[in-house]
């Protein structure tokens, strides 16, 4: 059996080059696509990024956030008033920190709220503050 490709190889160091040190925000909404987002947080940190999951409690019903903060390697936030002795404000830290932010999946819920500019949740009120590019992956109900 031989091993890869030299031009997966190449093509492995140039993703890898991409992503280092990139802090991405990936933000989990609760629909049944959520699953997924394990993977991308996994694929990510392989590839060198610094993924900061923010979910919401809905996404809680379809993936938990101890899988999720396993494999993004640190704590998934979901409050924001959870540890009141936190230095700083967690939810503008997290969207100053972003070279990226992916929502994954975006519910009809969440690109409604970000459409009118509603914070309601960590997930919501972060992405108020977030000022880098920002990716959607639209998961609804194709009738919807």
């Amino acid at each position: 059996m031989s091993g890869p490709s030299p031009a997966l190889s190449e093509q492995e160091a140039d993703s890898r080059k991409l992503w280092a040190g990139k802090s991405i925000l990936v933000g989990v909404t609760g629909g049944i696509a959520a699953y997924k987002a394990a993977e991308l947080v996994r694929t990510l940190r392989r590839r060198g990024a610094a993924p900061q999951v923010v979910m919401t409690r809905h996404a809680e019903h379809f993936i938990t956030p101890l899988t999720l903060s396993e494999l993004a390697g640190r704590p998934v936030l979901r409050d924001l008033f959870l540890d009141p002795s936190a230095c700083g404000v967690p939810h503008i830290e997290v969207a100053r920190s972003a070279d990226l932010a992916l929502i994954v999946p975006a519910t009809a819920n969440i690109i409604a709220k970000l459409a009118w500019g509603l914070a309601d949740d960590a997930l919501s009120t972060v992405m108020l503050a977030v000022r880098a590019p920002v990716l959607l992956a639209p998961a609804m109900n194709p009738s919807m």
